[in-house]
């Protein structure tokens, strides 16, 4: 047994290092290519004057439901090529405005055009991106319990196998959650850049508590007829992470592969090794991530209290479950999406 998982680990080393050196996937057309001009089936929907700019952008915030909300409405609405999330107004904008738009040059005409980020949420600088390149964008964000979401956040770290520290560690230091965490701050931002009236605001609560009003919420706002729900897909939960990985050394080098086919613009092999469930093998199997010290939770709820009470005003909507735990010790609620 420990000879096979050597050779699969070693394999994945090859396999990541193999990607590295070489250049973009062969394996499907790549819209977001200079030149690149979309098939017959692509130009047979684009008549007439197509944009190719998202109308509306979920900017967050991470670990409260967009990658469910992705999952919901595709099909319905045109998204990013191959990607949930294009980093571009965060991390990729040195690749340029005809990079970003060459992933909705498949979308169809008379589409709305969505792209769910929450990296962007706690960033003025993407902010300021998006409204130079899109004004007349139209933002979604999605706020859930800090602690809770914190905690999931954390998950997300050692899914990842981006820290070995504690939670109680990670959240005293991270700058990444501690900036996320700033609800009514970063809100206020996206309100006076685009317009009260043009950001959505909902809770992850809602989500949890009524899965079809949540997106039909979504639906209203983006200007797409509500569509019905199957009671399976409503209650499913994506990119929850109980369970630390197996192996660390194991999932740092099948992270490395899957960030190497990634930025290949490999996806369907990236799809391809999620579905055969080497991506879940390789992140998980460890030792059970356990429920949050009641002690720390307390500390922490009053740590985030300021930005909850300063949300509350700035919404209109009563966030004491926030507040306080009623259990002796804090279980969150279950992941129902994550992030990244």
């Amino acid at each position: 047994m420990t000879t096979s998982w050597s050779r699969f680990d070693r394999y994945l080393s090859l396999s990541s290092a193999l990607f590295r050196r070489r250049g973009p996937s062969p394996c499907l057309p790549d819209p977001t290519r200079p030149g690149f001009v979309p098939s017959a089936s692509f130009a047979e929907r684009a008549t007439g004057t197509r944009r190719e700019l998202p109308n509306y952008i979920a900017v967050g915030v991470g670990r409260a439901g967009t990658t469910w909300l992705h999952e919901m409405l595709t099909g319905h609405v045109g998204l990013p090529y191959g990607v949930k999330e294009t980093d571009f107004f965060l991390r990729k904008y040195h690749n340029g405005i005809e990079w970003y738009k060459g992933f909705f040059r498949h979308c169809a005409a008379g589409l709305p055009i969505v792209e769910i980020c929450p990296t962007y949420f706690s960033s003025a600088e993407a902010r300021e991106r998006i409204k130079l390149h899109i004004p007349d964008c139209r933002i979604i964000c999605t706020f859930r319990e800090p602690v809770e979401r914190a905690y999931s956040h954390y998950k997300l770290m050692r899914h990842n196998v981006w820290t070995r520290a504690s939670f109680e560690e990670v959240v005293s230091t991270s700058r990444e959650i501690a900036e996320m965490n700033q609800y009514a701050l970063n809100l206020s931002g996206w309100q006076q850049t685009f317009g009260r009236n043009n950001v959505l605001v909902s809770l992850y609560d809602d989500l949890e508590r009524d899965p079809q009003g949540y997106l039909d919420a979504v639906c209203n706002f983006i200007g797409i007829r509500p569509f019905p729900l199957a009671r399976s897909v409503a209650s499913r939960r994506l990119n929850s992470f109980p369970t630390a990985p197996r192996n660390r050394r194991l999932a740092q080098n099948a992270r490395h592969l899957r960030d190497s086919l990634r930025g290949r613009r490999a996806y369907r092999l990236d799809r391809l090794l999620e579905y055969l469930g080497i991506w879940a093998f390789c992140f998980d199997g460890g030792e059970a991530f356990p429920p949050l010290e009641s002690g720390l939770e307390k500390r922490l709820k009053q740590r985030f209290l300021p930005e909850v009470e300063a949300l509350e005003l700035l919404i209109g909507r009563d966030l004491s479950a926030w507040k306080t735990s009623s259990n002796a010790q804090y279980r969150p609620l279950p992941d129902r999406a994550g992030v990244r």
